[in-house]
């Protein structure tokens, strides 16, 4: 199988009551060690502001971005942040990503943030979601998840409790159409 790198996973109904339901998320990593993403459609109770005051950093006046809730990401090392962001900076520790995005574990983007030095888009998740060798590709097939290209404008433009709506929208689905059957042609 493809690897699913620079994809998102829409979430089926056969994951109705799991901590995964109607959650999209962004790949970061699907190679032969298995797999990593961040849902980008869970918010956490906390924004910008309180995240900044978290870590004893100095809230920027009139930034944009204050308000931006953190998003929980998934349900693994919920203590962990990750940011997916546009731009080609330099961070301490950044991974580079396709389309010019890019995924930063370091506090020298919050640093940035406290002084009013962001780029355009980013996202501030905590925890995040990974998978086996082999069970992402399994649960693919057992129906949990559908999947579609990266898109800017879903992951940085669509706001937070619209990204499952509109990601099925991309496939021309309905939300009220889907089934948790599982079937194969």
């Amino acid at each position: 199988m493809n690897s699913l790198e620079h994809h998102f996973l829409i979430a089926m109904p056969a994951l109705e009551n799991s901590w995964f339901e109607k959650t999209v998320i962004y790949i970061v990593e699907d190679n032969q060690h298995g797999a990593m993403g961040l849902v980008i459609n869970l918010p956490n109770k906390i924004n910008t502001i309180e995240l900044l005051e978290h870590f004893d950093l100095p809230i920027p006046e009139g930034a944009d971005y204050l308000e931006q809730r953190v998003l929980i990401g998934g349900p693994v090392d919920l203590e962990r942040g990750f940011i997916l962001h546009n731009g080609n900076r330099e961070w301490k520790s950044s991974m580079s990503l396709p389309d010019n995005l890019n995924m930063t574990v370091s506090e020298d983007f919050l640093e940035a943030l406290s002084v009013g030095d962001a780029p355009e888009h980013f996202l501030v998740c905590l925890g995040f979601a990974g998978w086996e060798p082999g069970q992402l590709a399994n649960e693919i097939q057992e129906n949990s998840w559908l999947t579609i290209p990266y898109n800017q404008s879903l992951l940085f433009e669509t706001q937070i409790e619209e990204r499952w709506q509109v990601a099925l929208g991309t496939l021309g689905i309905s939300p009220e159409f889907l089934s948790s059957e599982a079937g194969n042609a």
